[in-house]
């Protein structure tokens, strides 16, 4: 058996999935100061009746780390950056405290100014005198050569932690996207480590002794040592859970809209020819562009649970969540009251939704009805209208889905799926809005968590391959080892492919599982005078994201 937990913001989703078939599903407030006690809650219930030992896997998609750089309560993190020469460096400057050092190693992976210990000691005064523990280190061409990095790392490493080294989060030469991804890793680390102890300690409780695995943003999984490594591949590891989800329930060849309406926001991806878009060279995580793997999507504020309010004779929804629904009692009128009212959902107190419906109501000079339907319109023709702006911006550059690049591809979508809390009682007024089919699926309220539990291992890794100089480096998984001059393409290909095939094994994923896939390959000549002295080789193998089972029975409605 598998369980797939989604902690989002507002709701704490759970599955239970035996062979493909879901036997059961779980749904709980989120206790954002109590983790542990929302997790248990979750699982609680799920599980009654069933042996610890029947569980094989558990896996978890959440917005933690996502949430904590929205809410800026991320760890301050000092930076020491091996810039080189070159270009000015200041836009680098993402830390609270940021160190250029002198040292450089150049593209080829050759040393050409050693690393002042001095600099290392003054930058860790400076950290301390701030109060900064957490640390990221990252060289230029440091994927080409890490010596430099891990040097460092051994001089910061017992009074520091955690201390990010730039060739480990990514092998891409992108120097700046690699920097601003240290950062990050860094920031979030304490927050995951703390979800993470929470999860423990929950299976824990029901001696639940099962693999744990974590989405990642591409969609794929990680287990959850390397997840506490690596906490930034998580982030927007929600809004890829609603993708899988959408994807396990839906079968097409066709372009289509897939909207995950949740009580805070509402998440929104594409289908191109049926394969989800995405981010080919890694999300951009405010105004930081950075190397995490992503499936694409966007949140926009506006959910079940935004604040609708009325301005100058104008209906406004969002993009702010002020707490629960007036029949819930909260503060302010929500979408989810307009809903209770019209007797669409049985939740709460309809005599409080209507109240709130009176507040809106009054100042359009409406009915109790004609608010509440107003309300809903309202609500889808905003979706609408950003899944319109989002359309024009894909369809102005190349579109890049999981498979392939797409010469040419204009998405003209034919469908839309929702899934979320609110996607039945809101799918025939979307449809309204885009004109175009719009299906639920019938476990909508726990699609991302499906989407989590059915989710296979992913990874990359990228060989570099100099003969001149006789080296073979991968720097995700830290080898570096001589080879012979004659060491050929074909070589690096067949190794990559047995490197990622353990790196897989490594992260938990299961023999039938690992398919690796060679997506990038490149060999130079490398010229003395008017001799060629030796080849330069780059190879990229990655395993893509997909379900293990899809719930094409469990038909959409």
């Amino acid at each position: 058996m598998i369980i797939g937990l989604d902690m989002g913001g507002t709701h704490v989703d759970a599955v239970l999935i035996d062979h493909g078939k879901i036997i059961k599903t779980s749904k709980i407030p989120t206790e954002p100061n109590n983790l542990l006690e929302s997790v248990w809650k979750t699982l609680k219930p799920l599980i009654a009746g069933v042996k610890p030992d029947e569980i094989e896997r558990v896996i978890l998609s959440t917005t933690i780390c996502t949430n904590a750089i929205v809410e800026e309560k991320t760890a301050p993190v000092g930076m020491i950056i091996e810039s080189g020469p070159g270009l000015p460096c200041d836009f680098l400057a993402c830390g609270q405290e940021n160190i250029f050092t002198e040292g450089y190693i150049d593209h080829r992976g050759r040393e050409v100014s050693p690393i002042n210990p001095a600099e290392i000691n003054r930058a860790s005064n400076a950290f301390k005198n701030k109060n900064i523990s957490a640390c990221a280190v990252v060289g230029k061409f440091s994927v080409r050569n890490p010596d430099h990095e891990i040097k460092i790392y051994d001089m910061l490493k017992n009074d520091f932690s955690p201390v990010t080294l730039g060739h480990t989060v990514s092998g891409k030469l992108n120097f700046p996207r690699r920097v601003f991804t240290s950062y990050f890793n860094s920031a979030v680390y304490s927050t995951f480590s703390r979800f993470s102890n929470s999860i423990v300690d929950a299976l824990k409780r029901e001696k639940i002794n099962a693999k744990l695995y974590v989405l990642k943003a591409d969609g794929g999984t990680m287990g959850l040592e390397s997840a506490e490594k690596f906490p930034v591949n998580t982030i927007l590891s929600g809004p890829a859970a609603s993708i899988m989800g959408g994807q396990a329930f839906f079968n097409t060849s066709k372009d289509g809209v897939f909207l995950d309406i949740g009580g805070t926001t509402t998440d929104i991806a594409f289908l191109a020819d049926g394969v989800p878009l995405f981010e080919p060279l890694g999300i951009k995580i405010g105004e930081y562009p950075t190397l995490v793997r992503a499936l694409y999507s966007v949140s926009m504020g506006l959910g079940g649970d935004s604040e609708v309010r009325v301005e100058n004779g104008i209906l406004h929804i969002g993009p702010y969540r002020k707490g629960s629904p007036m029949a819930l009692g909260g503060p302010c009128p929500t979408p989810t009251d307009a809903m209770i009212a019209q007797g669409l959902l049985d939740i709460g107190s309809k005599e409080k939704a209507v109240d709130a419906m009176k507040d809106i109501a009054g100042p359009l000079d409406l009915n109790i009805q004609e608010a509440a339907s107003l309300v809903l319109q309202t609500m889808a023709n905003m979706i609408k209208e950003k899944v319109d702006k989002l359309l024009f911006e894909i369809n102005s550059h190349p579109v890049y889905t999981v498979k392939e690049l797409l010469y040419g591809k204009k998405i003209n979508p034919e469908f839309v799926q929702a899934i979320g809390g609110p996607a039945k009682i809101l799918a025939p007024i979307l449809e309204n809005s885009f004109k175009i089919p719009c299906f639920y699926p019938k476990f909508y309220e726990a699609a991302n968590a499906v989407g989590a539990a059915l989710a296979k291992t992913t990874a990359e890794i990228t060989v570099f391959v100099d003969t001149a100089q006789g080296t073979l480096l991968v720097p995700e998984i830290g080898l570096c080892k001589k080879i012979e001059r004659n060491y050929t393409l074909e070589d690096a290909k067949l190794l990559a492919v047995e490197l990622l095939s353990k790196q897989l094994s490594i992260l938990g994923a299961e023999a039938g599982e690992i398919q690796p896939e060679i997506v990038e390959e490149s060999v130079f000549n490398i010229v003395r005078g008017f001799y060629t002295s030796g080849k330069n080789m780059r190879i990229r193998v990655q395993a893509k994201p997909g379900l293990l089972y899809e719930m094409w029975g469990d038909k959409d409605a």
